[in-house]
């Protein structure tokens, strides 16, 4: 509707809480492991998603909760009532994800013959092979620690499993009764597959806690084993270095990894039937309140058991393979163009993972191997392990290119992958830099200069995503292949900057934060609010991973009130509330969870015929807009731009099946209409998949 009056002036509008914003995004993701119509063994792996997402944020988001209860701090974002808050929604859902896991998941796969089999529930001979195998491949790398004042409680690891066992009679020097840490080694698989011919017709498993419960008396000989429990903590591990104090930031970091795993304990999780004299000690050994301890009724570490979704051979319980087709627009290079050649053409894209990664690694591979390019420049956010990216760099530096790479060693969870690409690329010759103090580069760009006749010719790519070719397939993103002169020039500039941190000019096309993004942002969202203002069509759509900067959405209820329609499809956290009577009537917000993770940013804005694209590294967040080097590029090409309107707003937009949409009070609906909804990701898989066949 377009408003015919001046903006009202703003009322006061209280935003949502981040933090149970991101628990109801895995009440989303969790509601995929419930649906009767995915795979069974991708139910399970979505359960584990969500598993894998609350020990993040217990890792990263649950320490400023824990240290306001600690100093009995009731005001602010962080109180003692938002820490009990924290806690009462999260035990709430991981009371659903193992009402889930021992209730019809169980179930279905006992319906399919493939089970995780306890101890009471094995004959004579499983029971034999588990006795060898818990001897043989358990037992050695065990070393129960008995407390005493000479062996203190041990280091545990964040995340790891262990066992707190209670032990009745004598040790070896007559003392009686002591309590026993038994720590678990990470190297060894949580869920075993039994051998064929112990199975039958069936696929069965066990799990390493129940090898070991089964032969804890083995650990402790002479010994009486009385109450124990499996037990698990998770600790803060988000690293807290001093930029400005350190010489070496690359050194800094690989030493803050050795104690990353032993931070403050947030959570602690126990078997449901550790007795309360047990559960008692572990809180006081980590510090924490009654609330911080989670008892569940099965495993303490469902992440772990992707291991089982991993070891099932059926693959209809499987999501049926995908294999995304070459880009569309960079088809001529297929057969047999040259990637530059190509570009010369004009831009092109790649929607990935519905369109491959190959495109990306042919524009770097041309580079490596073509005499003609002289200098190759990227940004490293989360290559990964084992990158074909990265071992392409080390090829170009082999031949005589000039190779400057922008390394983040702070990408949270990949700082030890990109130190170790990092000094692989330098003990080369590569020129490897770390970005700016203080500011996190998440940017990713690619940029390589071409001799060309007695021209210098600039090739770039942009994206929303990583150069990561894993995640390619499992995230969707576009990559974005351009020759304009324009940005590829911001782009050396922004590369300059980087390494030298001179002044960066004024830059002809990139919006680059911390110093222009979030001003721009704001502008245009203001400059449409304007014109609805004057009873001008005008609607904004933007897509993102997340929605928390409060100066965006204070903008984005301005442009409401104004009469701007505006439709946010937001993934994970959005903090601003919608459809608001008075306040954010004219906001709409949806989340769209579907096979794979969502995660391009496209901002879109129009007054009129007027349209303006962008794409973006960076969700409207505080710390992308302020704390990062980030990037926003416009989409010129008419045609590439109604194209990723088309396949990332509009399918999004009409998306009946995946689709979720927010209430005013800041829960979700689902939108999923299983006769007449459809699905974006499903609509796109089957285009892509027929130009590829």
């Amino acid at each position: 509707m377009i408003s015919d009056t001046q903006p009202k002036e703003q009322t006061a509008l209280r935003y949502l809480d981040r933090d149970q914003s991101l628990l109801a995004f895995n009440r989303r993701v969790l509601n995929w492991a419930q649906r009767d119509d995915v795979p069974l063994v991708e139910r399970l792996r979505y359960l584990c998603i969500t598993s894998s997402n609350l020990d993040e944020l217990f890792e990263v988001r649950a320490y400023n909760h824990l240290a306001a209860y600690i100093a009995n701090d009731h005001k602010g974002d962080f109180s003692v009532a938002s820490f009990e808050d924290l806690h009462r929604s999260a035990q709430s859902l991981v009371s659903e994800q193992y009402a889930l896991f021992n209730g019809a998941l169980t179930a279905a796969f006992a319906k399919e013959n493939i089970s995780i089999i306890s101890h009471g529930e094995r004959d004579a001979a499983q029971r034999k092979w588990v006795q060898k195998y818990f001897e043989e491949e358990v037992m050695p790398l065990l070393v129960p620690v008995a407390l005493d004042p000479a062996h203190p409680f041990p280091q545990v690891a964040s995340k790891s499993l262990n066992f707190i066992v209670e032990l009745g009679g004598t040790d070896a020097f007559e003392r009686k009764n002591s309590i026993a840490i038994v720590k678990v080694p990470r190297v060894l698989p949580r869920i075993i597959a039994l051998p064929a011919k112990l199975c039958g017709k069936k696929q069965l498993f066990i799990s390493l806690s129940s090898v070991i419960r089964a032969h804890l008396d083995n650990l402790f000989p002479g010994r009486a084993v009385g109450q124990f429990s499996q037990f698990r903590v998770t600790r803060h591990t988000d690293m807290a270095i001093d930029e400005e104090d350190v010489k070496n930031l690359r050194m800094a970091l690989r030493q803050g990894l050795q104690h990353r795993h032993y931070g403050q304990a947030t959570r602690i999780e126990v078997s449901s039937s550790c007795s309360p004299e047990l559960s008692a000690l572990l809180l006081k050994q980590f510090e924490l309140p009654e609330c911080a301890l989670y008892r569940v009724h099965g495993p303490v570490n469902l992440v772990r058991f992707g291991q089982l979704a991993d070891l099932v051979e059926t693959p209809s319980l499987r999501f049926a393979p995908y294999t995304a087709s070459y880009p569309a627009s960079m088809q001529p290079v297929v057969r047999g163009l040259s990637v530059f050649d190509r570009l010369k053409q004009g831009d092109a894209m790649a929607h990935q993972p519905f369109e491959s990664f190959d495109a990306v690694l042919d524009f770097l591979r041309e580079a490596v191997y073509d005499p003609k390019v002289l200098a190759i420049r990227q940004t490293i956010y989360r290559a990964g392990s084992d990158s074909a990216m990265m071992d392409l760099l080390v090829e170009a530096v082999r031949r005589g290119k000039e190779v400057l790479a922008v390394v983040e060693l702070k990408a949270r969870f990949d700082e030890e992958a990109n130190i170790n690409w990092a000094e692989r690329l330098e003990a080369i010759g590569a020129q490897v830099v770390y970005g700016v103090v203080g500011l996190k580069t998440h940017a990713k760009m690619l940029l390589v200069t071409r001799k060309e006749g007695k021209q210098l010719r600039r090739y770039g790519h942009l994206s929303t995503g990583n150069y990561n070719p894993r995640t390619a397939k499992l995230y969707t993103d576009i990559s974005y292949f351009t020759q304009d002169a324009q940005l590829t020039q911001d782009m050396e500039q922004l590369f300059i900057h980087l390494a030298s941190q001179n002044h960066i000019p004024k830059l002809k096309k990139l919006l680059m934060a911390p110093f222009h993004l979030h001003r721009e942002m704001i502008a245009r969202i203001d400059e449409l609010a304007a014109k609805a203002s004057k009873g001008k069509s005008s609607r904004l759509v933007a897509k993102m991973n997340s929605l928390t900067d409060e100066s965006i959405m204070d903008a984005l209820v301005r442009a409401g009130q104004a009469g701007v329609k505006v439709d946010l499809i937001v993934r994970g956290a959005c903090m601003l509330p919608a459809q608001l009577p008075g306040l954010t009537e004219n906001i709409r917000v949806r989340s769209v969870i579907g096979r794979f993770l969502e995660h391009s940013r496209v901002f879109y804005f129009r007054c009129e015929s007027q349209e303006d694209l962008y794409l973006s590294s960076a969700d409207w967040m505080n710390r992308n807009m302020l704390r990062r080097i980030e990037l926003a590029w416009p989409v010129t090409d008419s045609v590439l731009r109604q194209r990723i309107i088309d396949e990332t707003l509009n399918a999004y937009l009409h998306d009946g099946m995946d689709a979720w949409e927010m209430q005013p009070d800041g829960s979700y609906v689902s939108l999923r209409d299983p006769v007449n909804g459809h699905s974006a990701q499903q609509a796109l898989m089957v285009r892509y998949k027929k130009i590829g066949s």
